[in-house]
């Protein structure tokens, strides 16, 4: 199993000085994290796009790059790249110069975004969601498999043999889909064979289950190989006490943030102990307490990739980079022995 972490770069309220960190320093700190989880042997980092004050990094792949050139081995993805509102002949050429700069270590992971600020932004109609992630996905697989591409379709204007410069080093340039739990996603990157990231961010993970099979009877279906990932929140401490003590509060603070958008009640403290559970969705620990529950999980879903990630809501620096510390040289070591044992 690949084993790593992602982040949205979160701009909030650090608990240590009462003031979220200028975005300079909140950077500066993300590359310092992706370099050490590079260090202590994690095999991906994945970043995620967003267009709001409360996250940092609207151009992962530009921050991808910084970290390619302090980095040698671990992989450099998105998580997610928003394609709807993007465009794909633009995606693929900035993820193919992330590949160049980092020898072959690139890839995208494309979805269609949890927020919608990228919409009016860009100029697009949330009417179109479905349809404008369709048609850019098809895109962006024809760039990938030709130099040259002919193409039509609704939202943007026809390619006509037209060649699309720089080219990856990996061929085919990695691409994954990541989705929510909605079966024609499911389908969808089943049908393509693409690798399907699956985020489990509340509820029960076992009620997700059925789509991990429907992935994989898909993928058979079609004639692909299955490569199932699955994201999720959480934080590694020392402790599970001192682990549960330091992620509450920014937990608390960006959960009931999105709430207020979304209608959800506000976070409790018993509902968050319920989520670090075995059966909960959240990994919120101890290193022995991660372990047993990414083996629990990999008995529910077979899966290929772990991503954790470590920071809902701005933690204290020196807290994170202990955590990293935890998860590659402890965590992943023994899920991989465990996992190879069986």
């Amino acid at each position: 199993m690949q084993i790593g972490l992602y982040s949205f770069a979160e701009c909030t309220l650090d608990p240590e000085t009462g003031k979220a960190p200028a975005p300079a320093e909140r950077i500066r700190r993300l590359l310092e994290e992706i370099e050490l989880a590079d260090q202590v042997g994690l095999d991906v980092y994945g970043l995620g796009e967003h267009h709001r004050a409360d996250y940092v990094v609207s151009a992962p792949d530009v921050v991808l790059a910084a970290a390619a050139a302090r980095t040698r081995r671990i992989r450099l993805s998105s998580a997610v790249t928003v394609l709807s509102s993007d465009d794909p002949v633009r995606v693929f050429q900035r993820f193919a110069t992330l590949d160049l700069i980092s020898n072959g270590r690139a890839e995208i992971m494309v979805g269609r975004g949890s927020f919608i600020e990228s919409f009016p932004l860009f100029g697009y109609d949330l009417t179109d969601y479905d349809a404008l992630f369709e048609e850019k996905l098809d895109l962006l697989l024809a760039l990938r498999r030709s130099e040259r591409v002919t193409w039509s379709g609704r939202f943007r204007a026809s390619l006509q043999n037209q060649p699309v410069y720089p080219r990856p080093l990996q061929d085919p340039l990695p691409v994954w889909i990541a989705v929510g739990g909605t079966p024609p996603s499911v389908r969808r990157a089943g049908r393509l064979g693409l690798p399907m990231m699956l985020a489990i961010i509340g509820g029960l993970p076992e009620r997700f289950a059925p789509l991990a099979e429907l992935y994989r009877r898909t993928v058979a279906q079609n004639g692909h190989t299955p490569c199932l990932g699955i994201a999720s929140h959480g934080f590694v401490a020392d402790t599970s006490q001192e682990a549960a003590d330091i992620a509450f509060p920014t937990f608390k603070l960006q959960m009931d943030r999105i709430g207020r958008e979304r209608g959800w009640p506000p976070l409790t403290r018993a509902q968050f102990d319920h989520s670090r559970s075995l059966r909960g969705a959240d990994f919120v620990g101890s290193p022995q307490q991660i372990v047993d529950k990414i083996l629990y999980q990999h008995e529910l879903f077979r899966h290929e990739r772990f991503l954790l990630q470590l920071t809902v809501g701005t933690l204290p620096h020196k807290r994170v980079l202990r955590a990293i510390e935890l998860f590659g040289t402890v965590v992943a070591p023994a899920v991989r022995k465990a996992l190879a044992s069986r």
